[in-house]
């Protein structure tokens, strides 16, 4: 039998560990990078979440002649980090107000339109004055909030990078934008 049929063909241990080694460095390398960039996406992802949420409920005021509202869940006046709900609301006191029967949206009642669930643990979404509690979009389509007219949400990660925050402003006449960076984070 010739001897070349008996070699083994592949990697030898060393070469095997020299290879790990290098991806290894190279992980190490990238992974800060890359979850600056998840953290970054999901910054923006929030951000769009609430704006899209804003023009949602001018267009619908508009749309339905009447006044609607985004009011923050939970206690805590300036914090929206716990999500909001979008309702028409009818008597204009920026709460929703049911009549506690299954018929839903009659015209004696609010009509929630959607809710939105609370932000993950590593981020946080504060307010100025005007929108303590509630923003509210007339049927012309300027706002108006509990405090006030125009002002700001701050919404930031974990790492409370000032820099890297986002800004959504919302003006006087109810457009909303969105800014990076903000002047401070919780």
């Amino acid at each position: 039998m010739p001897e070349n049929q008996n070699k083994n063909i592949g990697f030898t241990l060393i070469e095997l560990i020299i290879t790990l080694a290098i991806a290894a460095i190279l992980m190490s390398l990238a992974a800060p990078s890359f979850q600056s960039t998840i953290r970054n996406n999901r910054t923006v992802t929030n951000a769009n979440n609430l704006l899209a949420s804003l023009n949602i409920a001018r267009s619908e005021a508009i749309k339905r002649g009447t006044q609607v509202t985004l009011r923050r869940k939970g206690s805590t006046s300036q914090n929206w980090d716990n999500g909001w709900d979008i309702f028409t609301d009818l008597d204009g006191n920026g709460s929703l107000d049911d009549d506690g029967d299954t018929v839903l949206c009659e015209n004696v009642e609010d009509c929630l339109l959607r809710t939105t669930s609370a932000l993950t643990n590593n981020y946080t979404l504060r307010t100025n004055t005007p929108y303590g509690d509630w923003i509210s979009y007339k049927s012309d389509g300027l706002v108006l909030a509990s405090g006030g007219t125009a002002g700001t949400f701050r919404l930031c990660d974990n790492t409370a990078n000032t820099a890297t925050s986002r800004a959504i402003i919302i003006s006087t006449t109810g457009r909303a934008r969105i800014a990076t960076g903000t002047t401070s984070c919780p």
